[in-house]
């Protein structure tokens, strides 16, 4: 039940994005032209300097309940499109879900999700967040940031993020998959993998201890990658344990991609793969300044 109504609650604070930062009210309470209940706002429900409401992609930052801060598991987002219905990520499962929107309170439809097997931590925040994301909420908004409030003063807290491209951008490994289970990475080893496409065809990065380099031909929803050159360095147990499992899914396999704005899975043909995320806006920043 909890992975339901999370599904469900996630998609409302989208839907509560484009409120505060409305303006005039112009309606007379018929339905908006998002299709998500009563217009509140002059057209599009975004503000003039803010992100449109759909086709934005809103990354879940944390959850707070009873005063203590709970950060998002990578890749957490929510999406609405014009239709009214919603869909996204909480970091392990994807969810749906209709909203409506009655000035700034929100009421949360059925929604439904997958039932991946997670991690144990993913789990606990999945729980933190359906209770959360249950009853009435309202929305506080400034620029693309949101914040929405439950009765009980709990908060959850997004940021609208831009798309990621597929070449150029430094992937953060986040995810081990295997078949229909993700789990997380080795204790010990998290923020240490990545890797980069270049325009020219090549791939680069490290696998938590050694490095590497070699090619990767996209084609379609596919990338071919061809045998890897590494480093040779010898590190404790975690990152060899790391290092094994990425070398199954990159080291001269063939694999399908999928890109959903700024998370990236790589799924080889034994279904073995990874899970990445794309650096928030100030890391980007950061790494075009070194």
């Amino acid at each position: 039940m909890h992975r339901q109504r999370l599904a469900v609650s996630v998609l409302a604070l989208a839907a509560l994005l484009a409120l505060p930062a409305c303006g005039t009210v112009t309606g007379s309470g018929s339905a908006g032209s998002d299709g998500l209940g009563p217009s509140t706002g002059s057209g599009s429900g975004s503000g003039a300097s803010g992100p449109p409401l759909t086709g934005t992609r809103w990354g879940v930052e944390s959850v707070t309940v009873g005063g203590q801060r709970s950060a998002a598991p990578a890749g957490a987002h929510v999406e609405i499109g014009a239709d009214g219905r919603a869909s996204g990520n909480y970091g392990c499962n994807r969810f749906t879900a209709e909203v409506r929107l009655d000035g700034d309170t929100l009421t949360v439809g059925p929604g439904t999700t997958t039932e991946m097997g997670c991690e144990q931590d993913i789990r606990r925040f999945e729980t933190l967040l359906s209770r959360a994301f249950s009853g009435k909420l309202t929305a506080a908004a400034t620029d693309s940031d949101l914040t929405l409030t439950t009765v009980n003063g709990d908060t959850v807290s997004l940021t609208a993020r831009p798309p990621a491209p597929l070449t150029g951008t430094r992937w953060r490994i986040t995810t081990l998959v295997s078949g229909s289970t993700a789990s997380s990475l080795p204790a010990g080893t998290e923020d240490q993998a990545h890797f980069t496409f270049g325009e020219d065809g090549t791939v680069h990065g490290t696998l938590g201890c050694n490095s590497f380099r070699g090619t990767a031909e996209v084609s379609g929803s596919t990338v071919v990658f061809g045998p890897l050159v590494t480093t040779r360095k010898m590190c404790p147990d975690p990152g060899m344990r790391l290092e094994r499992a990425l070398l199954a899914v990159l080291d001269g396999k063939r694999t399908a991609y999928r890109l959903a704005h700024r998370t990236l899975t790589l799924t080889a043909q034994d279904g073995k793969g990874i899970a990445a995320s794309a650096p928030a806006e100030e890391e980007e920043e950061a790494q075009r300044v070194r």
